[in-house]
């Protein structure tokens, strides 16, 4: 079964083609439409076994640019299906899913409305994600959509973790609570890991570190998040490329009354105007970063060191919360490709029952590999995420008999 996987982002569109069924999954084309409603558009696909193929045109809007990317999944030349009847359904990366969604749904009327109630508390990605979906209706009217949440996984957290200490009618007025992000990212990673190292996933601790621009630490007890460090929006926890993370609320409230910021200057500056870009004054980018802590400069050792210091300390949480740890997953572009950021979580760790094999991190890029000794009584690995293999697996349980 083809199935087509949709992130559309506010001027954006990634997606995949993956050709799945019970045993098996195989990717046949990836690419990205990129700056949509700009002067100049672009269109970068990529077959499997095919040249790639790249266009520039402007690109008003999504349902222009999904139109782009069915002509050139069907091309003679680029293309790797004869007729779009071939795609059976298509699946949706959708950012929040506030509390209407615990799993990954089958798109109908009362799903998009209640996608469209979160606007509100996800104004960055939540309209753009419905606007796939609403594309995906007038190009291929008639076709069974799926959307797949990324805080759907972080539902089952408990109360003790998810509430804030706030007056309560706040959270029932507002349902202002934690929420958590990466979902997809962190229960794939969690399971692909536990099957690697032997684990029985639904009795095991793990905890996941979705290291990138934007982070996540999640504590996966038993098969499910019990814990994560993003919470009512991605601005919380981690130290991220511009994001603040955790910080004292009256620090944000002495700084706006000081320098006489309105509430939208405020979040501005600590979403967009942060985190090591804003420790820095460089970079938001990590390669950046790195290349500056290499030549000496001292913004730039603070940021780097606060930023892989926050994981570090989110392990530890972690581990106290679920009363100890079995592995250790490292994933995302930082997570990934970063032995400093592995090596610096990792060290001193030995207390904890944590010991990663130095050789085997240094060379370690992206690829599914068990970092800890053989005497370390808490495996750690790095696993490589694969979000859109989720949504379309989603997508093909929710969708197969149809």
């Amino acid at each position: 079964m083809i199935v087509l996987v949709l992130n559309c982002g506010s001027s954006s569109i990634k997606y995949q083609v993956i050709d799945i069924d019970e045993q098996s999954n195989a990717l046949l084309a990836k690419g990205l439409v990129d700056r949509i409603g700009l002067p100049e558009g672009s269109l970068t696909h990529k077959p499997v076994g095919k040249n790639n193929f790249e266009l520039k045109q402007p690109i008003p809007d999504h349902t222009t640019g999904i139109s782009l990317v069915l002509e050139a999944l069907t091309n003679p030349e680029h293309g790797v299906i004869a007729d779009l009847k071939e795609v059976k359904a298509v699946g949706h990366r959708v950012a929040h899913g506030g509390e209407f969604f615990k799993s990954s749904v089958i798109v109908d009327e009362q799903a998009k409305e209640n996608i469209r109630s979160l606007f509100e508390i996800a104004p960055l990605h939540n309209p753009a994600n419905l606007e796939g979906v609403l594309s995906i209706e007038k190009v291929l009217p008639g076709i069974p959509q799926v959307a797949v949440f990324d805080t759907s996984f972080h539902q089952s957290i408990p109360a003790i973790n998810y509430l804030y200490a706030l007056p309560t009618e706040y959270y029932e007025k507002y349902r202002v609570r934690k929420y958590g992000f990466h979902g997809t990212s962190h229960k794939y990673v969690a399971k692909v890991g536990a099957e690697m190292v032997g684990l029985d996933f639904e009795n095991s601790k793990i905890i996941t570190c979705h290291i990138g621009n934007g982070g996540s630490v999640t504590a996966v007890l038993n098969g499910k998040s019990f814990d994560t460090s993003m919470g009512f929006s991605p601005l919380d926890g981690l130290v991220m490329g511009t994001r603040c993370g955790a910080v004292d609320a009256s620090a944000i409230t002495y700084i706006g009354e000081n320098e006489g910021m309105t509430y939208a200057e405020l979040n501005a500056m600590m979403n967009k105007k942060s985190g090591v870009l804003g420790l820095s004054e460089l970079s938001s980018d990590m390669r950046d970063i790195d290349d500056a802590y290499d030549a000496g400069n001292e913004k730039a050792i603070v940021a780097r060191d606060m930023y892989y210091n926050r994981v570090k300390k989110f392990v530890g949480e972690y581990a106290a919360e679920m009363g100890g740890v079995d592995l250790v997953i490292f994933t995302g572009g930082v997570g990934e490709n970063s032995a400093d950021l592995r090596r610096y979580v990792c060290k001193d760790m030995q207390f904890m029952g944590i010991e990663i094999d130095e050789s085997i991190n240094v060379k370690t890029r992206g690829t599914n590999t068990l970092l800890s000794t053989p005497e370390s009584k808490v495996k750690v690995a790095v696993i490589a995420t694969n979000e859109e293999l989720v949504i379309a697996t989603d997508t093909y349980n929710l969708t197969k008999n149809l």
